[in-house]
């Protein structure tokens, strides 16, 4: 199974070609990895985003390249649960050049819909707690704090705090629109 192609006005969120991991594994070489566990080797990079793109395979879900509707890679989102973490999570990584201009914010939406339409009732994102702009992206997003929430496998609260998303409380996701 391939990720299904879901488009926005200025975005296409569709499946990951090798030109993306080559792109990925040069961000996760550098110290922008750190809110990840980077910087990350690039063996280590690449066998993580292929497990993310065998997700849907195994799963139903998984990662998602994001680009521009000229075809410019701005980076990944997915819907992932690798066996470590306790519930699904919505992640994202973007390349530096396609940061600040609402990219994020707007793939992070669409797959939201998506989840919210697979019947999805809950999804998380697990954020390193130094990590302010995705913090502010996940609060923009609706999503709200958990500290309840159970963690990845082998982290603490030191590492990792956990932003809930929730469809709108009628359980569509007109609110996501």
């Amino acid at each position: 199974m391939t990720a299904p192609l879901i488009e926005t006005p200025r975005l296409r969120l569709r499946h990951h070609i090798a030109s993306d991991l080559d792109a990925l594994c040069d961000l996760f070489e550098t110290d922008r990895a750190r809110h990840m566990g980077g910087p990350i080797p690039r063996v280590h990079a690449w066998r993580w985003m292929a497990s993310e793109i065998a997700m849907w395979d195994l799963m139903g879900h998984g990662a998602w390249g994001i680009e521009t509707r000229d075809g410019t890679f701005l980076g990944q989102i997915g819907i992932l649960r690798p066996p470590h973490f306790p519930e699904r999570e919505i992640g994202w990584t973007l390349l530096e050049t396609a940061e600040g201009q609402g990219f994020a914010t707007e793939a992070a939406l669409a797959v939201l819909a998506w989840g919210w339409e697979q019947g999805y009732s809950t999804l998380v994102s697990y954020i390193a707690p130094d990590n302010m702009r995705s913090i502010a992206l996940a609060t923009r997003l609706g999503a709200r704090h958990d500290p309840a929430a159970a963690l990845p496998e082998g982290e603490t609260a030191d590492d990792t705090v956990v932003y809930r998303h929730s469809p709108d409380t009628d359980g569509s996701p007109e609110a996501y629109a």
